[in-house]
């Protein structure tokens, strides 16, 4: 087979969406309809393929994105199965850099949910093409229409439905194909029936959605336009082209349904991954840097390798390194250079990768998604490449860490060995910081939220062994400038015996406007009004590196500074006494100087809550709501029950799982997810 035609029948997606959408039993479902897997794994018993972590297991959810491989209509599937939960973003960030498509699973009777939106948003940062899965389409209550008006709303792609459902809750058994005109329905037991014609009750709906989905696509699509007006119709294979299309430009999403946990509707969601989501081929070449020059790398084998590590795991068997091969080939043996560490690495062996268990190949080959063992120090992140065409990709963002706790080991002796369990922990998940608090000496580690630290936590003492005591958790605080000040003049000036030290600077430090800190790199924003050169050009930048550099810790409790405007407006130099260290340093100390001056305000994080309850439980749920300083945004009723939006600050919601269970006999549930800082009231502690 030619190179073109092999990496033409590559897929390399991820599966995305809310918790308990149902990713993992639609991955589950498509191993089965594959043949990879013989019987249905299932979430609440621990059977399924891709969570096969104890913990994944037993807390029923997804935990650590797990890769799988399967075939289908001549086509290879690499699949990516992501966690749900918002404190394990950072896993769904690092998959979709690496990913050529996604699908998107939504609940059908909860439509877009607050985590479904945030890894939509992710994926759109990514450029990642999507299609949509509406699953749980037997459950009461379940309902295609809203759930596709709320993609429309929430998310604000074009959604086109290519499906009807043919019956509704319990009575769902099939779907009706718009593009074929034929309906696709399932036994008791979830095997595909043969397709038949549209049943005559549906047939009237069917043509009204068939060509309301026509006019959609020729309102987007040039192409489908001519034809359109020419013929006042699209043939099935316009319409086809017409889809992939703008599924690749992400003007559009196409939008199927079924039912997961029954098996019905994922062979069709199959021959949509094949027909709308890009091979290798299909993606942009991949962009790089070497020597300050942008290069780029097409899904070539006889091109230089580059390859992207995305993610590091420890087995039994020793360190495991995911790859994804941009160009290039990778044989076993082969030298490469970790170009990010800039160093020399052997490749042992490259394995095909199907959850926790493992196939050998000889080689990888641009398009590929591997595991490789015999990289010593490569880390999430590192770009691998050919040792004589150098280039450096892009690394996957890292989210800053927003709760902590102190951490240390029951027994002396194990102090040891529990910086070293956590120091893999950090190498495994670079969203995880371990740092020593300056002055209490403890061990603080650091995270994306109270599950995400209970699970770190909880592998130390199941894969380490060791006893470890944990303090309460601790939000992250920032600061920032409430009012801000102008013309703060700093001398630098320093007589040692040898070369002297002289800067002089004069500031002004201003808050970000809301819609500038969207933008700001760190939340800061530097500028020079200097006229004259009276302070050179690379002064300038070393103003500006030392006021970065004062941004670590601020006035009020030593936090992080965020949200401001630093411009320089005057200075002097010395003939012989001024450097480009001597400026940093003003900067620095200049910057730590004004900000004392200045009226700063301490920010909490703060998360948007959602709280699914029972109606006549809506007012307990509302006041313990506000006793936790909760702001109430919104209010609905889903499928007979009360939905409340509100946004809360992140410390209120430690234990707040158990209280709410308490408060509804058990029948409550919420989600949560970041959604930045926000003013703490003084009675809130800085430390």
């Amino acid at each position: 087979m030619r190179t073109t035609d092999r990496l033409a029948v590559v897929r390399n997606l991820g599966i995305l969406a809310h918790v308990d959408a149902g990713k993992t039993t639609v991955t589950e479902r498509i191993l089965y309809a594959t043949g990879t897997t013989h019987k249905r794994g299932e979430v609440h018993d621990g059977t399924t393929v891709t969570d096969f972590d104890p913990q994944e297991r037993d807390r029923g959810i997804t935990i650590f994105s797990a890769a799988v491989s399967c075939s289908w209509n001549g086509h290879r599937i690499n699949l990516i199965d992501t966690p749900g939960h918002v404190d394990f973003a950072d896993e769904v960030e690092r998959s979709l850099r690496v990913l050529d498509g996604a699908v998107a699973v939504f609940d059908a009777v909860a439509g877009v949910e607050p985590q479904s939106e945030s890894v939509w948003r992710q994926a759109d940062r990514h450029g990642v093409p999507r299609i949509a899965f509406v699953n749980k389409m037997d459950r009461a209550g379940a309902d295609l229409d809203a759930a596709v008006a709320s993609i429309r709303e929430r998310l604000h792609p074009a959604p086109l439905a290519v499906q009807l459902p043919v019956g509704a809750e319990d009575a769902f058994t099939g779907v009706v194909d718009l593009l074929g005109m034929r309906a696709l329905t399932w036994s008791d037991d979830g095997e595909a029936r043969e397709p038949a014609p549209v049943p005559d009750a549906l047939r009237e709906e069917a043509q009204r959605r068939r060509r309301l989905l026509e006019e959609a696509v020729a309102e987007l699509h040039p192409a489908a336009l001519e034809e359109f007006c020419d013929t006042g119709a699209l043939r099935t294979g316009t319409l086809t082209a017409a889809l992939r299309e703008l599924t690749a430009r992400g003007e559009a999403v196409v939008v199927l349904c079924g039912s997961a946990y029954r098996n019905r509707g994922i062979e069709p969601l199959l021959d949509a991954v094949l027909a709308y989501l890009p091979s290798p081929l299909d993606v942009p070449p991949v962009r790089g840097a070497h020597d300050g020059a942008e290069e780029e790398r097409t899904a070539d084998p006889a091109a230089p390798l580059a390859a992207l590590a995305f993610k590091v795991t420890a087995t039994a068997t020793g360190r495991l390194t995911y790859l994804r091969v941009y160009s290039g080939t990778i044989e076993q043996g082969d030298t490469v250079r970790d170009a990010t560490a800039g160093r020399a690495e052997r490749v042992g062996r490259i394995l095909r990768v199907h959850a926790d268990r493992h196939t050998r190949l000889d080689r990888a080959v641009a398009g590929d998604i591997v595991a490789v063992v015999g990289l010593k120090a490569a880390r999430a992140g590192a770009t691998l490449c050919a040792p004589d065409a150098p280039l450096v990709l892009e690394p996957p963002g890292t989210a800053e860490p927003v709760v902590s706790v102190a951490v240390e080991a029951l027994r002396g002796t194990d102090t040891g060995r529990l910086a070293s369990a956590l120091a893999r922990l950090a190498e495994e998940d670079p969203s995880l910081v371990v740092r020593t608090d300056a002055e209490t000496g403890q061990t603080v580690l650091s995270g994306m939220g109270e599950l995400h630290l209970e699970v770190a936590v909880e592998r130390i003492r199941r894969e380490h062994g060791l006893g470890v005591a944990v303090g309460r958790p601790r939000v992250s605080h920032r600061e920032t400038v409430g009012h801000g000040m102008s013309g703060f003049v700093y001398r630098h000036v320093k007589q040692d015996g040898g070369a002297g030290q002289f800067a002089h600077v004069v500031l002004d430090v201003e808050p970000l406007g809301d819609a500038e800190s969207g933008f700001a790199e760190g939340g800061f924003v530097f500028r020079s009004t200097v006229v004259g050169g009276r302070v050179p050009q690379e002064y300038v930048r070393a103003v500006e590196a030392g006021c970065r550099d004062a941004l670590a810790e601020g006035p009020l409790g030593g936090h992080p500074v965020t949200g401001l405007r630093v411009t320089l407006t005057d200075g002097s130099t010395h003939v012989k006494d001024s450097s480009d260290t001597a400026f940093r340093t003003a900067g620095r100390l200049g910057l730590r100087d004004a900000l004392r001056a200045c009226a700063m305000v301490l920010l909490e994080p703060v998360a948007e809550v959602t709280v699914t309850v029972p109606q006549d439980a809506v007012g307990a749920v509302l006041g313990d709501l506000a006793a936790r300083r909760g702001r109430v945004s919104g209010s609905a009723t889903r499928a007979g029950a009360a939905v409340v939006t509100a946004t809360v600050p992140l410390a209120e919601l430690f234990g707040y799982a158990t209280r709410l269970r308490s408060r509804t006999q058990g029948r409550g549930t919420f989600t949560s997810r970041p959604t930045g800082y926000a003013p703490a009231p003084v009675s809130v502690p800085a430390r």
